[in-house]
This record gives structure tokens, C-alpha cells and sequence, in this order.
């Protein structure tokens, strides 16, 4: 039995992996929650509501905002706000549950002022070198140079704030069953005081 509900937050720069390793999380471990993020732009092909997404207009998502109902948004691309309900994670963290949620540095930032220390745990994950990262951004889509020196130097900023998460993993390539196996072993011991 858990001791209390714990929010888990991974962090890290685009392309070190977060998506995957809590694809692997969501697969070995059905009984922790994974709330999902909701978002003003709009549907892509192929994209369902309240699967990845729960897609609103930018007037809801405002209307959310001046309700105090996020626990932490941000505006994306100067167009799109993204954010992360908040009671959904109270509601999980009141019944003891874990909660898995990706988050972005400023994410981090809002929700530590929000959540109790003894119920937030964060997760930094790491690529193995800057070459390495170029490789994995480079591989996600047909992106521009400008953008994948955008993503870079915004890796940057963020690779500055790890020392403030509880955590640091490598996610070395080949070795994603390893670094879900570290995330595993510290929500282990963060729930049940086990190693």
C-alpha cells in the first residue's frame, strides 16, 4: 500500500526520450495514471480527444486559466496554449495513487508551487551527448536547421536546471528498457520507501 499519492514528473530536453520511457511505464505498469495534457490548437489527422490530447477552443482554455483550473500552462509556437489540469492529478494524488506527467521546465516550475515536496518527485532524463541529441531531433520529423538549433539551445537552458530535480537517468541509445527500469526502481522507492 502506498504511503500517500506521488506526482512523478519527467523532464529533459526534446529528443531525450520522456515520450518513450513513459510509453514503456504505461505498458509494464496499467494501475498508474497518466493524465493527459489539454491543449487550444487543433486536431491533427488521425488524433482522437482525451487520448494524448483533450483538445478545447483558446477562449475554454483562457476561461481555464482565470478559473485557477491548470496547474501549469504555457503558450507553444506563440499561437497554441498546452497546459495540465489540475484535478485530475489532486483527485489521484487524494486516492494514493502515482501519477506519471511530462512536463517542461516552466511546467516544473508551476506545479512545485502547487504540489507538496513530500508528493513530487522529478525526474530529469538525459541523452548521452549533443550529438546524440542532434541525431534523435534530427530523426523525429523533416525539421529545419533553424529548428533544430532552436531545440538545441533550448536544450541547453533546460540541461542548466537538472540540478534542481530530484533524479538525473541517462537514457543512452539502445538501452530504453534500462532507463524505464531506473524510472521504475525510484518510483519504487519513493512510494514504498524501497530500493
Amino acid at each position: 500500500m502506498l504511503k500517500q499519492g506521488k506526482l512523478f514528473l519527467i523532464l529533459g530536453p526534446s529528443g531525450s526520450g520522456k515520450g518513450s520511457l513513459i510509453n514503456g511505464l504505461k505498458q509494464n505498469h496499467p494501475e498508474y495514471e497518466f493524465p493527459i495534457s489539454i491543449t487550444s490548437r487543433k486536431k491533427r489527422k488521425g488524433e482522437k480527444d482525451n487520448e494524448v490530447y483533450h483538445f478545447v477552443s483558446k477562449k475554454e482554455f483562457e476561461e481555464k486559466i482565470e478559473a485557477g483550473e491548470l496547474l501549469e500552462w504555457a503558450i507553444v509556437h506563440k499561437n497554441n496554449y498546452y497546459g495540465t489540469l489540475k484535478r485530475p492529478i489532486l483527485e489521484s494524488l487524494d486516492k494514493n495513487k502515482t501519477v506519471i506527467r511530462e512536463v517542461d521546465i516552466q511546467g516544473f516550475e508551476s506545479i512545485r508551487k502547487s504540489i507538496s515536496p513530500e508528493q513530487l518527485v522529478s525526474i530529469f532524463i538525459e541523452p548521452d551527448s549533443t550529438e546524440n541529441l542532434i541525431e534523435r531531433i534530427k530523426k523525429r520529423s523533416k525539421i529545419t536547421v533553424e529548428e533544430v538549433k532552436r531545440r538545441l539551445e533550448s536544450a541547453k537552458n533546460e540541461m542548466k536546471k537538472s540540478s534542481e530535480c530530484d533524479y538525473l537517468i541517462h537514457n543512452s541509445d539502445g538501452k530504453l528498457d534500462e532507463a524505464v527500469e531506473e524510472v521504475e526502481k525510484i518510483i519504487e522507492k519513493e512510494s514504498f520507501g524501497k530500493l
